[in-house]
């Protein structure tokens, strides 16, 4: 790919804003040409991190939404849990899942289980995950969707990846965060709910390609 030239990159710094590149040129000891070429990198390093991430969302909630629908169906009778029929959600988590069902039924769209939980962000699972419902959610069902694990322990390992999902989406730089290690957990989570679609996430991931790739950063000599 060919590198910008003096005016090119000038009127990229303009578009973007100094302050935006400002990590990325620092990094690279106020070489706008190399901050660029970060820039770039960092953009393909947040899709694939993101790409992986989604795929560990999705099969999270599924496996989580399964055992409370069972456990909900055996208590009440009543397989849609999120209706919380014996009260055990926080108000915080019952106003997350109002929204849910308020998005899911837009433009007219019929309720279903399946488009209520589609529309719970991973912070809603992550919360489900927390000390607050240890007594009640995780020893009832959720502990089944990741046989042997602890709950602080998966909790600790969600809240990562959200963390991370969270940073992405608001366009912050991942190039100086740990991406192989949130790879490793994403993978590692995966496992934990399924080994199959771990090895199929796994497979399809683009983190460990982009990182050998990383732009090589050369910062000025010091002047003597």
């Amino acid at each position: 790919m060919p590198t910008p030239g003096a005016t090119e990159l000038l009127t990229l710094e303009r578009r973007w804003s100094p302050e935006r590149l400002a990590p990325y040129r620092a990094a690279c000891g106020g070489d706008l040409a190399a901050a660029v070429a970060l820039y770039r990198w960092n953009a393909e390093i947040s899709a694939a991190l993101g790409t992986t991430l989604g795929h560990v969302e999705v099969l999270l909630r599924n496996a989580l939404h399964e055992e409370l629908a069972a456990w909900s169906l055996r208590r009440y009778g009543e397989p849609r849990w999120y209706l919380d029929p014996g009260g055990v959600l926080t108000d915080e988590g019952r106003r997350d899942v109002a929204k849910a069902r308020a998005r899911a039924t837009r433009d007219g769209r019929l309720e279903t289980p399946g488009r209520v939980v589609a529309e719970l962000n991973l912070g809603f699972w992550r919360f489900l995950l927390a000390t607050r419902y240890d007594g009640t959610l995780w020893r009832s069902c959720l502990h089944r969707a990741v046989p042997g694990r602890r709950r602080r322990e998966v909790h600790a390992a969600v809240s990562r990846l959200h963390e991370a999902r969270n940073r992405m989406a608001h366009h912050e730089p991942m190039f100086n965060r740990p991406v192989a290690d949130l790879r490793a957990t994403a993978v590692e989570v995966a496992g934990w709910v399924c080994p199959v679609t771990r090895d199929w996430i796994d497979a399809g991931c683009r983190v460990l390609p982009l990182l050998a790739g990383r732009p090589l950063v050369v910062l000025p000599q010091p002047r003597r």
